[in-house]
Order: C-alpha cells, then sequence, then structure tokens
C-alpha cells in the first residue's frame, strides 16, 4: 500500500454525522440555488468570463501572485501595452479554467491526463508529474510540515487511484460535496507537480460540480473563502495528516461551498440587474443597440474597440463611434493608452471591485 492510503480506505459512514449532515443541507441547497440563478443570465459565458476572472485572481492571490483588478483587466484588453507578469500569470489560471471546463463538458470525465493538462496550460510548461525527490511543504520560518510522495511511480500509482475516485462514484458511496472536500485534499497531499499544485487543486474543486451535475458552469470558486481563512486552510489540510481530522476538514470545505455560493448568488444578481439596465437604457438611446454588443460589455470589464469589430462584425470606424457614444452616455470610461483606447464598464466594474 502506498505511503498515503486510497480515500476509498475511509469509511464513508463517518461523515454521518449530525453536524456534517447539516452542513451538507445547507450547502446543497445554496449550491442548487447558485445553478438556478446561474442559469437565469441569458448568455453564461458572460458568468464563466467575469468569475472566471476573479476566481483567477483570488486563487493566484493564495500563492503571493498579486494583482489589482484594474491591473488584470487592462492586461485582458490591452496585454502589449501592460507589462505585468502577475497579471499574465492569473490570466493563465483563466484559460486553464476554460480548458477544464471544455474537457469535463467533452468527456464527462476528470482524468489524471486531464489534469495534467490543465496545470501544463497553468504553468506554460509540460513538465508532467514529478520525476524527482527534493519536494516539501515548509512554513514561512522554513519548517518542513509535509512531505510529499518522492517516488515517481508512486505519484503515478496515488493519481491513477485519485482518477478512479473521482469518476467511480459507486466506489465511495458518499455525497458529491464530500468526495469533492476528499479529492482537494488527496490531490494536495500528493502534490503530484513542481509547481502550480494548489491553483490545479481549487480549479479541480470546481471541475468535481460540474462534473457531478451540480453546476451547469463554473461559477463556485472557493478560493476567495480559502483567502480569507487561509490559516485555517493549511491547519486543518495539516491535521488530516497529522491526526486523521477528516470530519473537521469536510465540515470547513461544507461551510465555503455555502458561504461562496451565497455570496456568487448576490454578484449574480448584481450582474444581472446592471445588464438588463444596460440593456433596455441603450435600447431606448441608440440605434446600434444590439444583444451582440451587450454581451461584449459584460462579458470584458474592459474592452476595446477590436472586441467591438470582432463581436459585432463592423468596421472599426463604426466600433469606435458606438464605444465613443457609449461613453459620452456614461455607460463606460473612455482610457488611453498610447495610441490605444480602452472602454471600462462602469457598472460591470464596481460590481467585481466589490
Amino acid at each position: 500500500m502506498p505511503a498515503l492510503p486510497s480515500l476509498e480506505l475511509l469509511n464513508p459512514a463517518r461523515f454521518d454525522t449530525a453536524p456534517i449532515l447539516k452542513r451538507l443541507a445547507s450547502a446543497s441547497r445554496a449550491l442548487a440555488e447558485l445553478k438556478g440563478v446561474a442559469a437565469s443570465i441569458p448568455n453564461q459565458g458572460i458568468l464563466i468570463n467575469t468569475l472566471g476572472l476573479q476566481e483567477a485572481k483570488d486563487s493566484s492571490e493564495i500563492e503571493n501572485i498579486v494583482t489589482t483588478h484594474d491591473e488584470l483587466f487592462k492586461d485582458d484588453v490591452l496585454p502589449e501595452a501592460f507589462a505585468n507578469p502577475a497579471a499574465k500569470e492569473v490570466l493563465r489560471y483563466r484559460q486553464a479554467l476554460h480548458l477544464g471546463y471544455r474537457l469535463v463538458r467533452e468527456t464527462g470525465l476528470i482524468t489524471a491526463n486531464h489534469i495534467v493538462e490543465i496545470q501544463a496550460e497553468l504553468e506554460r510548461n509540460n513538465a508532467g508529474f514529478r520525476k524527482l525527490s527534493g519536494t516539501a511543504l515548509k512554513t514561512g520560518a522554513g519548517e518542513t510540515v509535509y512531505t510529499p510522495p518522492q517516488d515517481p511511480a508512486e505519484i503515478i500509482a496515488l493519481m491513477s487511484d485519485l482518477e478512479r475516485f473521482i469518476n467511480d462514484g459507486e466506489r465511495f458511496p458518499a455525497d458529491p460535496l464530500i468526495r469533492m472536500a476528499l479529492i482537494h485534499h488527496q490531490f494536495e497531499s500528493i502534490h503530484p507537480f513542481y509547481d502550480g499544485n494548489g491553483r490545479t487543486g481549487r480549479i479541480l474543486n470546481v471541475l468535481c460540480l460540474v462534473k457531478e451535475g451540480l453546476l451547469d458552469v463554473p461559477v463556485l470558486y472557493l478560493s476567495r473563502h480559502i483567502v480569507r481563512t487561509k490559516a485555517d486552510y493549511y491547519r486543518l489540510l495539516q491535521s488530516v495528516r497529522d491526526a486523521d481530522a477528516w470530519e473537521d476538514w469536510v465540515l470547513y470545505m461544507l461551510a465555503a461551498v455555502e458561504q461562496t455560493a451565497g455570496q456568487t448568488i448576490k454578484t449574480i444578481h448584481a450582474i444581472k440587474e446592471a445588464l438588463f439596465d444596460y440593456k433596455h437604457r441603450i435600447r431606448d438611446e441608440y440605434k446600434f443597440y444590439s444583444q451582440d454588443l451587450i454581451n461584449n460589455l459584460f462579458m470584458h470589464p474592459y474592452t476595446k474597440i477590436e472586441f467591438i469589430e470582432r463581436d459585432l462584425g463592423v468596421s472599426r470606424l463604426t466600433a469606435s463611434k458606438y464605444l465613443d457614444a457609449l461613453a459620452a452616455g456614461g455607460f463606460v470610461r473612455k482610457n488611453k493608452v498610447g495610441r490605444s483606447n480602452y472602454y471600462v464598464n462602469l457598472a460591470l466594474n464596481q460590481i467585481l471591485q466589490g
């Protein structure tokens, strides 16, 4: 048996405690409500794009890759003008998230190879699973708190075992939210990559929910909760390894799901309200109104002439006139960088920046 035990050796019945069942019920209700609210946005790509950026920012912050919304949105719209390494790394996270979502939608599975692809997109390398020993998790003071498996063959065996656990629910008959919590812990404990384990593991969380049909689109992101409770997150991860305290870990993750779902519901309601306000006012005030225009404005917190050209199929001059008219009307704010302009969706930006 590997040094790191298989999750299937756990007894599912140990999670049938009153505190866990109570928290599970409330987390499941919040998640079901989130699924319904997300479905009420006509263009799901708006949520995937805007909330995906939020998640990318928060997940990267846990790894001390810190950027602001403004830096992130500017780099998204004018990457050639804003050479911000942290923002570029955060945007790679969103690309990795999109890749994972596409793979789950296409296959209905989350395989070890999919996880390797996600991490490769995130880190922009093809190093794959660790092949060299020496990886250890340390405190800020340099003290080793956990040494993950070191043997490359063991890492491959553990990831194959985790793949079976993820994709065959009958092997461990527990609620999908409990399974997600266990999967996240096991992945972080295997620590299969040289870099990007934390961020890949957080992408894995939402992909598990999509795979199980608990969400249609990847809009529940736990990273903001983890940022706010970082000490608890790492303490509880370690207490499972030290003291088999799985129940406390599961309770933490269920609370994260419930609280994050509630926050995300409020955000989506605010985006929907702003979207319909823009839609009605732009339709009333401008002959150039179209649904494609509204989709563009809410797909990109910061947009530009080229995005309007592409999405609406109009000339550069026409796209420029549209955006300048919207700027004059107070819908967007025009900013100039060198010879380029970008346009900030004022309502959406205020929502996303909180």
